[in-house]
């Protein structure tokens, strides 16, 4: 309906630290395919589409697609556990729901995994989409009336402006405040804690 608070989250770097497991994921896949591939880059970079990253090593179609299988497969066991949420994470989404707004979980992570995490840390929200990136996201937040979109990628403020929504960065992923200003965020925090302040702010 007009008028009615809707707020999109991403998932890694936003609302979950999940690097420690990221890494161990792909030791897995580099034992297993006898593999070099870089689990500490990826996971200093998340974001983008396994798949992608993965074709960044120039392997065959048929390899990424056997490997995005097992990473998917190993994710629960690997990578859940070890996961923790971000600081403030917790308050971020309870501060839409007490503004009587929807919260969205939109994410580039396989979306079974996406809701394992969400499970474990005890979160409910009203939409979780994933397997979007960047525009991709920008379609989910357009379908669900999402005026606010809040991530740590570049990709993340290029789903918010495909979106006509407001791209808020939090400086907890790949990039610090300054590279998502400069990006095009149009607000720019250093975590979630800072965002149920801004939010009462921004509706006030």
């Amino acid at each position: 309906m007009a008028g009615e608070l809707v707020v999109g989250f991403d998932l890694d770097m936003t609302l979950i630290d999940p690097r420690p497991g990221m890494v161990a994921a792909f030791d897995v896949l580099n034992a297993e395919f006898d593999a070099e591939l870089d689990g500490a880059h990826f996971a200093a970079h998340l974001g983008p589409p396994l798949a992608d990253v993965l074709r960044g090593y120039e392997l065959d179609e048929p390899l990424v697609r056997k490997l995005v299988d097992r990473f998917r497969e190993i994710y629960p066991e690997v990578v859940i556990g070890s996961t923790a949420p971000t600081a403030g994470a917790a308050s971020a989404l309870a501060a839409v729901r007490a503004a009587g707004g929807r919260t969205l979980v939109v994410t580039g992570k396989y979306e079974p995994n996406a809701a394992l995490h969400l499970q474990a840390c005890g979160w409910t929200v009203d939409r979780l989409a994933g397997d979007v990136f960047a525009a991709g996201k920008g379609v989910v937040l357009r379908e669900e009336g999402a005026g606010i979109y809040v991530g740590d990628h570049y990709g993340d403020i290029a789903a918010a402006k495909a979106a006509d929504a407001l791209a808020v960065a939090v400086a907890t992923g790949p990039y610090d405040a300054d590279e998502l200003a400069a990006a095009g965020a149009d607000v720019v925090l250093p975590d979630l804690t800072a965002f149920p302040d801004w939010l009462a702010g921004h509706r006030a």
